[in-house]
């Protein structure tokens, strides 16, 4: 890191808590000639924490287009150049992605530097199945809701979402009917004073009785009734990896807590998995 290449750099920021910053971040933010950000005001205060004296150029999704060939020749001159969001990952939900595709078109050398992202925060810490979709900010009106929730109510996988916090009850109206048997968690503030995490059933979750602040995110748990042979299929190949490093016993254990199903199934799998290992 002593040097830094020419190029765009996708810099990862704290989602709330500033000390959640990597020590790469603040290297390349501290030797970027223009650091593009959504905010001047917020990114100010981060850049402020760590004395860190930069050119901040505004670039948000109300100027990115209009603002994007000036950012391409000043990468064209060689300078190096940090694209930070409000909080979290660039590009997911957030500004950035025509910048990227004009940089791959371009040749222009692009760098990402992995940070805190609130998707895989919530993810974490949800308990759900690790396969997850993430889709992003919901839409607004009743009616692209409603076709957007049908579009995805039938993959078998977690589901993450951005919502406003004042909006919570109205999309629980729809989460319970298009999502019903299926587990939630809303995270609140995440890494902030006042994080929290609610955790519920979708069809036993009330309506919250106060608005919620700020941008939730919404983890929706994978479909617990599906199809036997496609459940059968998972855990194959789930147990199979498993049983490469762990013993029979912690991966029946493993496994049926994870998918929640008896052990006395995942057991006869594991069996025959190493059965038919034993005779090939």
């Amino acid at each position: 890191m002593s040097t830094l290449k020419p190029g765009l750099y996708i810099v990862s920021t704290p989602i709330g808590n500033l000390d959640d910053i990597t020590l790469r971040s603040l290297e390349v933010l501290k030797k970027s000639d223009i650091i593009l950000c959504e905010d001047t005001r917020r990114s100010l205060k981060l850049l402020n924490h760590y004395k860190i004296k930069k050119k901040l150029v505004s670039y948000h999704k109300f100027n990115e287009q209009k603002e994007l060939q000036k950012v391409i020749e000043h990468l064209n001159e060689g300078k190096i150049l940090s694209l930070i969001s409000d909080a979290g990952t660039p590009t997911l939900s957030d500004p950035g992605l025509l910048l990227v595709r004009k940089c791959i078109e371009k040749n222009i050398e692009i760098s990402p530097i992995p940070g805190a992202s609130a998707i895989t925060s919530a993810v974490s810490i949800s308990g759900f199945n690790d396969k997850f979709l993430f889709y992003g900010f919901l839409p607004k009106t009743e009616n692209d809701l409603i076709k957007t929730i049908n579009s995805l109510k039938n993959l078998n996988f977690s589901l993450v979402f951005f919502i406003p916090g004042i909006k919570i009850n109205f999309y629980l109206k729809f989460f319970k009917v298009y999502f019903s048997g299926r587990d939630i968690l809303i995270a609140r503030e995440i890494s902030k004073v006042h994080e929290t995490f609610y955790r519920d059933k979708i069809s036993t979750i009330k309506p919250f009785k106060t608005i919620l602040k700020g941008e939730l995110t919404i983890v929706i748990s994978k479909i617990y009734t599906i199809n036997e042979s496609q459940t059968d299929l998972d855990i194959v190949v789930e147990a199979t990896e498993y049983l490469k490093k762990y013993s029979l016993k912690d991966v029946v254990e493993l496994i049926s807590k994870k998918e929640k199903i008896s052990k006395k199934k995942v057991y006869e799998i594991c069996l025959k998995i190493k059965n038919d290992k034993k005779n090939n």
